[in-house]
């Protein structure tokens, strides 16, 4: 099977996936989730005029010409209307959210007021209105507000709480099963022998996974051979994965058995192999309606390929639109030799110059096992196939590595 270019592998990747189905969730449980069905408001905001500040609830009549002395004839707070209403020349102590008495309209500031007694003396001519918000002045009964498909900020949830929203309908979190292949592999905390390596690759692809709104269930470290991996795969299916991830085996050695067990487990083969760097060795299919990603086994090939495709994918199993991280441009802070037919995705650092530019310097070392510079790594500087060599202070393209 042919090498594919990144973009059409990604888009083989996403064919035919839809949104999951909505779940209706308690609203401070829905941080990052996808509404399914515009929110409109249930109430209104203000449902009656208040006053926005501390101070006296007047008729602007009233204190048309300063100095202007009222009757204070109560006291209105928030949560605590004031019973009657208020005539000609009369005045009420309020503070700030206490409702509009009747008959006032405008609310004039403590601090231009001088209360003696059972009067008050205002220093002040304030306008019609002021220091008052008007019934619905924030959002009004019935209209839409949050609309469906947008993925709901912290600024979101107070929002739709104060619409008085107890609980909002989001789609569903996908849930992705891993596991690793390599005899090679050991769990941390393990003592490695010799030929033996600390398995790293699960924590970072489960951590990016769930950082992207998804559930990860992860089945550790599986030898390599052909029956454990067989069952590996069907404890993942019967999991539920929505995704299921492999890390290693996806090669064409001896002992890379993944490729092979995925077919008795009856995947239907989308793709093998695509044109990067590093992260060639791409497994791509379906079980049924599960999405199969065989990543490669060397750490930073894994995490690259994940960033890549299975970001994407959860992304739009979420309902998210945005499913790609974008492109920026940037200065190259060192000097680059052609490429060949590969796309290439370099470790790199940012820094910024005075006036704000970025500059982009991949490391020297870009080996796929290196995890040091992968974990230093601000953004990955994107190079095509056959890209002419490039030399310090040319443009680049990145893209952002965020945390």
């Amino acid at each position: 099977m042919a090498q594919l270019a990144v973009e059409e592998a990604r888009a083989r990747v996403l064919d035919g996936v839809e949104a999951l189905p909505a779940e209706v969730i308690a609203v401070d449980q829905a941080y990052a989730r996808v509404l399914t069905a515009d929110l409109s408001a249930l109430r209104s905001q203000p449902g009656e005029a208040v006053s926005a500040m501390d101070g006296y609830a007047v008729r602007a009549a009233d204190v048309a010409s300063a100095p202007a002395t009222l009757k204070l004839i109560g006291e209105v707070a928030a949560g605590r209307p004031f019973a009657g209403a208020l005539g000609r020349g009369q005045t009420v102590r309020i503070f700030t959210g206490g409702l509009l008495p009747a008959g006032a309209d405008t609310v004039v500031l403590q601090e231009h007021s001088e209360p003696r007694g059972a009067e008050v003396v205002f220093k002040a001519a304030p306008t019609r209105g002021k220091h008052v918000r008007a019934p619905a002045l924030d959002f009004a009964r019935g209209t839409v507000v949050l609309r469906q498909g947008r993925r709901l900020s912290d600024r979101d949830l107070a929002l739709a709480a104060g619409m008085n929203y107890p609980a909002v309908a989001v789609h569903r979190r996908p849930k992705v099963a891993i596991f690793a292949t390599g005899d090679e592999l050991v769990a941390p905390g393990t003592e490695p022998a010799r030929g033996q390596v600390v398995y790293s690759n699960g924590f970072a692809i489960a951590a990016l996974a769930r950082r992207e709104g998804a559930d990860v269930a992860d089945f550790g470290i599986v030898p390599d051979r052909i029956e454990p991996t067989v069952a590996a795969i069907e404890q993942g299916l019967r999991s539920g994965a929505d995704i299921l991830v492999t890390t290693g085996g996806a090669s064409v050695g001896d002992h890379d058995l993944v490729k092979r067990a995925l077919e008795i487990q009856g995947m239907v083969l989308k793709f093998w192999k695509v044109a990067m760097r590093p992260g060639r060795p791409l497994i791509h299919g379906r079980i049924g309606a599960t999405s199969v990603l065989g990543l490669p086994g060397n750490p930073v090939s894994s995490y690259v390929a994940a960033f890549l495709f299975l970001v994407p994918l959860i992304r739009k199993l979420c309902g998210r639109s945005d499913l790609c991280a974008p492109l920026e441009s940037a200065v190259l802070g060192s000097d680059l030799a052609e490429n060949d037919e590969r796309a290439d995705y370099l470790r790199a650092q940012l820094d910024a110059r005075a006036d704000g530019t970025a500059i982009a310097t991949p490391f020297v070392l870009q080996d796929s096992s290196l995890l040091v510079p992968l974990a230093q790594a601000d953004c990955f500087v994107v190079r095509k196939p056959y890209a002419a060599a490039a030399k310090a202070g040319t443009r680049c393209s990145i893209i952002r590595l965020g945390f």
